[in-house]
């Protein structure tokens, strides 16, 4: 049998557990996971490579009415996903989201490619035969090549829809090395990790407030560390307050989360130096999403 390789975009409403479901299938944390939705701003791709198989996904942000540059930013690199690839997942909260939504389904408007429609969180839907006209709506809503109940959280199913994911790819070597598991940059994940802990930490308007700028990444042999220095950008003065905190105790906190991820992706002690800058506005600004990283590549 000849090898299987193709491109599979994730998309869907925020929060309907993408990353989550990008981080079960390829057995890695690469998307970074919060209970907020909109997390993930840029496309994120992990490489998942089975015998005979590479299947490259793409993770997006979420499908959502937006204002602003960075919004716009967003919503066009969603819409961009279903370009150029073998496979559409359309990612749904079975538990939320009982009936079809026009606004996701847009994107599959313009594609002539198969689409899977998988129905994630079905841990949560109790009792279970609620799941039947769940199937039932969405079945009707588009020609999906499929429907497939899953649990990312749990990773019921997951095994199920790699199997029918592999099923459609195209016949092709594998476009990146057996090894890898993503395409992004190291200073990428980084970034993504400490806005992570941003999130986790803080509250309100702070977290979608902030970006990331890795400054310096090196290794250094005495002592044996991963050296980095990384910029923490906020749109206020008040939100630089908060996420300092009295006494620097909450960019500590930040800084520690972070430091300890980092340690466990990269498998080598890293020192982690963090720091705060006020940049009005920056959301708005198209030359500093340019400067953040928020462009489209293609």
């Amino acid at each position: 049998m000849s090898h299987r390789a193709g491109f599979v975009s994730l998309i869907g409403r925020p929060n309907a557990g993408k990353s989550t479901l990008l981080n079960r299938l390829v057995g890695q944390k690469l998307a970074i996971v919060s209970p907020r939705p909109q997390t993930t701003r840029n496309r994120i791709t992990g490489i998942k490579n089975l015998p005979g198989a590479q299947i490259v996904f793409v993770d997006t942000p979420g499908i959502h009415a937006s204002t602003g540059a960075l919004g716009a930013f967003m919503q066009k690199t969603a819409r961009r996903a279903v370009e150029d690839v073998d496979l559409v997942c359309l990612v749904v909260d079975a538990a939320q989201r009982t009936h079809p939504d026009r606004l996701v389904l847009e994107p599959l408007e313009a594609y002539r490619g198969p689409a899977f429609c998988v129905l994630n969180k079905t841990d949560l839907l109790r009792p279970k035969a609620r799941m039947l006209p769940v199937l039932e709506a969405w079945q009707g809503a588009h020609p999906f090549r499929e429907l497939v109940p899953v649990s990312a959280a749990m990773g019921t199913g997951c095994e199920r829809l790699l199997e029918l994911i592999v099923g459609v790819l195209p016949a092709h070597p594998p476009f990146f090395p057996e090894d890898a598991t993503s395409d992004q940059p190291e200073t990428f994940w980084v970034a993504e990790i400490i806005r992570e802990k941003v999130f986790r930490f803080t509250r309100e308007e702070v977290p979608y407030a902030v970006a990331v700028r890795v400054e310096e990444l090196v290794e250094r042999k005495a002592p044996e560390c991963l050296y980095i220095r990384a910029k923490v950008f906020v749109e206020r003065e008040s939100q630089k307050g908060i996420l300092i905190g009295k006494g620097a105790a909450l960019l500590k906190r930040v800084g520690t989360a972070a430091r300890r991820d980092l340690e466990a992706f990269f498998g080598i002690k890293v020192y982690l130096g963090l720091t705060v800058e006020v940049r009005l506005h920056w959301r708005r600004d198209g030359r500093a999403l340019r400067e953040f990283g928020f462009m489209l590549t293609s």
